[in-house]
């Protein structure tokens, strides 16, 4: 189930409807070395939103004895994106056969650094030779002639592992030209039949400097005050309304549906340079500020709810300004402002009421925002 109390729920339409694609799906046999060397360079990447390591040593101990006995093994699924590999199923056995390869297992202070490990540009030696998050890898196989042997100690079995291949089956979509199908794809292979909310699989598709600053600002005090919630939202969705609100800087260009609409947005945002970023972000927190003197709960209804299409039309109206000549927020917001949007009788209340996500409704809000800001003026 999702976390709804938080925050409002809307009325509008996702494009969820299951499409028709044209998918090529090609099976490769890469050997044992070849995928650890592409973990290595950063070309086979793990999915940010994925669950973490779970296996123990034991259990991936067992994976590496039917590779060196010569039994079969589970095929992963990749996912090709711009020429690397998004791993679909198989995390915990690539991990494994990474780990043991490289002589080291991560403690349980170490799974949670495993996703800073496997960096985008490649993985990051100091982590994994760091004894706080991993130690020495011994096979654990009590009654095998495997047991207490690691990498270094296999001698000839040694080649063989290396050169033992592992079916992998590598997906690219041709059609439709967007991403979609990663969704199917997740939800049918890798979630056990609970679906991932579209935020989730936004977080491994597009996983970028971009979004780490997402998640950074997700940390900030004043933002978690705003929406009334102490506790990151374990699906996402305030990681959702932060993207949201930047993607809607760019509201003149809005086409629904929303999804994709902020699919795009995210794609794109793995191209904006670091001076970008950062504007990005000291322009939010300038507009965290400017929300000082509203207090509590002025974007959450009557309920206590956050109200996200409140929320993010006034973040538009206050910051397309500043935006335009790279600038900063330096006004208040007033707070008869927020309460006047707030009127249920309102022009706002009502364009809400009719859905939230519509080219109009999206242009409707701004606009209502923008003039009802203007008319209070600290």
């Amino acid at each position: 189930m999702f976390d709804t109390e938080w925050y409002e729920k809307e009325t509008y339409d996702e494009d969820l409807s299951i499409k028709d694609y044209d998918i090529s799906a090609t099976p490769n046999d890469f050997n044992v070395i070849s995928l650890c060397n592409q973990m290595d360079l950063g070309l086979l990447r793990i999915p940010d939103f994925q669950r973490n390591y779970v296996w123990d040593s034991a259990k991936a101990s067992r994976l590496i004895e039917s590779l060196l006995l010569g039994l079969p093994i589970p095929q992963v699924f990749l996912y090709e994106e711009d020429g690397k590999y998004l791993i679909i199923d198989g995390q915990q056995r690539l991990l494994s056969i990474y780990f043991f390869i490289n002589q080291r297992f991560p403690t349980s202070l170490g799974i949670s650094k495993i996703k800073e490990l496997f960096n985008t540009n490649g993985v990051v030696r100091e982590i994994l030779d760091n004894d706080e998050y991993f130690i020495k890898f011994n096979l654990k196989l009590p009654e095998s002639r495997f047991d207490k042997k690691n990498y270094s100690t296999l001698e000839r079995d040694k080649v063989k592992l290396n050169m033992r291949t592992i079916r992998s089956i590598t997906i690219v979509q041709n059609s439709p030209d967007d991403d979609s199908s990663i969704y199917e794809i997740f939800n049918r292979l890798n979630t056990g039949g609970l679906n991932l909310s579209s935020q989730e699989i936004r977080a491994s598709l597009y996983y970028s400097d971009f979004y780490s600053m997402l998640n950074e600002l997700n940390e900030n005090k004043k933002w978690r005050q705003c929406i009334n919630r102490s506790i990151p939202d374990k699906r996402f969705k305030d990681i959702e309304v932060l993207l949201r609100c930047f993607a809607l800087l760019r509201y003149k260009q809005y086409t629904p549906p929303l999804t994709k609409f902020l699919n795009t947005f995210s794609r794109e945002s793995k191209k904006f340079d670091a001076e970008q970023i950062d504007y990005l972000k000291k322009l939010f927190v300038s507009f965290l500020d400017s929300t000082e003197g509203l207090g509590e709960k002025a974007f959450c209804t009557t309920n206590g709810r956050f109200n996200i299409s409140l929320f993010d039309a006034v973040f538009v109206a206050t910051c397309e300004g500043p935006l335009e000549k790279k600038e900063f927020v330096d006004t208040k917001l007033s707070r008869s402002a927020i309460e006047e949007l707030k009127n249920p009788d309102g022009d706002f209340s009502r364009v809400v009421q009719d859905g939230t996500a519509s080219t109009q409704s999206i242009m409707r809000r701004i606009e209502i925002a923008k003039s009802t800001l203007a008319a209070n003026l600290l």
